[in-house]
């Protein structure tokens, strides 16, 4: 049965932004994109930096890890460039009223 956890607030993050959250054995990135928000594996697939820390791409809706450029889609986990060949987990984010909340395995 999953879990909802709440994260944060809408107005904690900008749009174009990304913040790392360590919650129940997990490391996500939530990602702002406009007004939707996504949650992804925040550890790139390639090797272990922090796509957290990464540019934001609205138009694509992916996230580029800073280190080597990789960009994950945040609808599916999936790389679109390399060097990442390999998926990162996704999880699923509902907003309620002002509450940010993701749903954990």
């Amino acid at each position: 049965m999953a879990e909802l956890v709440r994260l944060c607030s809408r107005g904690d993050m900008q749009p174009s932004s990304a913040r790392r959250f360590d919650v129940g054995g997990h490391r996500l990135a939530l990602v702002r994109v406009g007004d939707d928000f996504y949650a992804i594996g925040d550890t790139c697939s390639h090797e272990d930096y922090s796509l957290s820390e990464g540019t934001v791409f609205d138009e694509e809706c992916e996230i580029e890890c800073w280190k080597h450029g990789s960009t994950f889609d945040l609808h599916t986990g999936r790389p679109c460039s390399l060097p990442a060949t390999k998926p990162v987990p996704v999880y699923q984010v509902k907003v309620e009223g002002d509450d940010v909340l993701v749903e954990l395995p």
